[in-house]
């Protein structure tokens, strides 16, 4: 069979969603087909605004139309796995925000789905392909950090105000901003972990998912290695600025996050701290969607969305996201993460605050 030389896309959920409707009219083996929001107010408001005719109310709708190769899902969280699996079943190639499902069951039923359709999956994470992060993979695969002994990922964010169904979420089941890169950097899965929580969350926030704990801490094994890795997370009653971070030890040169937004990265070359700026890595990225490396996608009020404000717009990964989707399909190869890697780094998090459940005990993770 030829290779397609376009994509035709529909984008599921216009809040984050919108952010990437520019992207993909801009990319070039991509078409910007349909967008689908439950509110039809909102849904014309930014098919006007965006210039996107085909539009749909109905996401089972978006799914019986011939015309729509792939699917990118930008909803609720409780709405990933049932929607993932579903466009699947239905012929669709996916991309979904994170996290991948929020059960082990649910990431076992969407590898073997992913498997039997034949169809891409790839799990949206930005960290992994943050400009940050690609300055330190950059650094590592040239050998000039050496060898790595340790990886720390910490992701500390107040969700007061965001909405209803983040109130009491347990901590690590949004993890994969703190584990992708602890994980992708050294090309290994997670094995087992061991997690703690610590401290308590306003009684109010505890009924919906009964979890107490303001932070969770864990330690990650990893299959096939001598590395560990440790994973921080926070969602409620913690006083911090935002941090998605990561910090890489190696015998050469080590990386450290900065601790405040916007001030410089650190190599620390033996004893020697410098201070650093990662570059943007725009160049990698076809020419009409370099720009988006640096620019937010507003909606029509041209207001950001909350995660591009807090998360400092995310490290410019909106466009390699795009772009390693869309040739993903177009070169008839698994994305970056796959379906199996996409649930490894979900289910550390799931099976982390498992172990907190259970006061510290290990937690070996499902390996597909």
């Amino acid at each position: 069979m030829a290779r397609p030389d376009k994509v035709r896309v529909a984008i599921v959920g216009l809040g984050f969603g919108a952010e990437f409707v520019p992207i993909y009219q801009g990319h070039p083996h991509a078409e910007m087909y349909a967008i689908c929001q439950r509110s039809e107010e909102k849904l014309n408001q930014l098919g006007d605004a965006l210039g996107v005719s085909t539009r749909y109310t109905s996401f089972d709708n978006v799914l019986a139309d011939p015309n729509v190769d792939a699917v990118h899902i930008n909803t609720p969280i409780p709405d990933h796995a049932p929607q993932s699996l579903a466009a699947l079943k239905a012929g669709k190639h996916v991309a979904c925000t994170v996290p991948m499902a929020t059960t082990i069951d649910e990431c076992r039923a969407l590898v073997e789905a992913q498997r039997a359709s034949g169809k891409n999956y790839m799990m949206m994470e930005t960290v992994v392909y943050s400009r940050e992060y690609l300055f330190v993979k950059q650094l590592y695969e040239s050998g000039e950090l050496g060898r790595i002994q340790f990886l720390r990922g910490s992701h500390q964010q107040e969700m007061g105000g965001w909405p209803g169904y983040w109130e009491g979420l347990p901590p690590m089941h949004y993890a994969t901003h703190c584990v992708s890169p602890c994980l992708d950097l050294p090309g290994k899965m997670a094995e087992s972990v061991v997690c703690h929580g610590s401290g308590r969350i306003d009684d109010k926030l505890t009924g919906k998912y009964g979890s107490p704990f303001a932070i969770e801490t864990a330690t990650l094994t990893l299959r096939d290695s001598d590395l560990c890795a440790e994973v921080t997370r926070s969602l409620f009653n913690i006083a911090r600025q935002y941090r998605e971070s990561f910090d890489v030890y190696c015998d050469k040169v080590s990386f450290e996050w900065s601790q405040i937004e916007h001030e410089p990265l650190v190599l620390h070359r033996g004893e020697t701290p410098e201070r650093v700026t990662a570059p943007d890595f725009a160049e990698r990225l076809p020419d009409a969607i370099r720009r988006f490396t640096t620019k937010g996608v507003y909606d029509a009020q041209e207001t950001q969305h909350l995660s591009f404000t807090q998360g400092s717009g995310h490290g410019g990964s909106h466009p390699h996201l795009a772009h390693e989707f869309i040739m993903s399909i177009i070169e008839a190869r698994a994305p970056r993460p796959d379906a199996a890697t996409s649930a490894n780094w979900t289910m550390t998090g799931i099976c982390a605050h498992m172990s907190a459940m259970k006061g510290g005990q290990r937690v070996d993770i499902p390996q597909f």
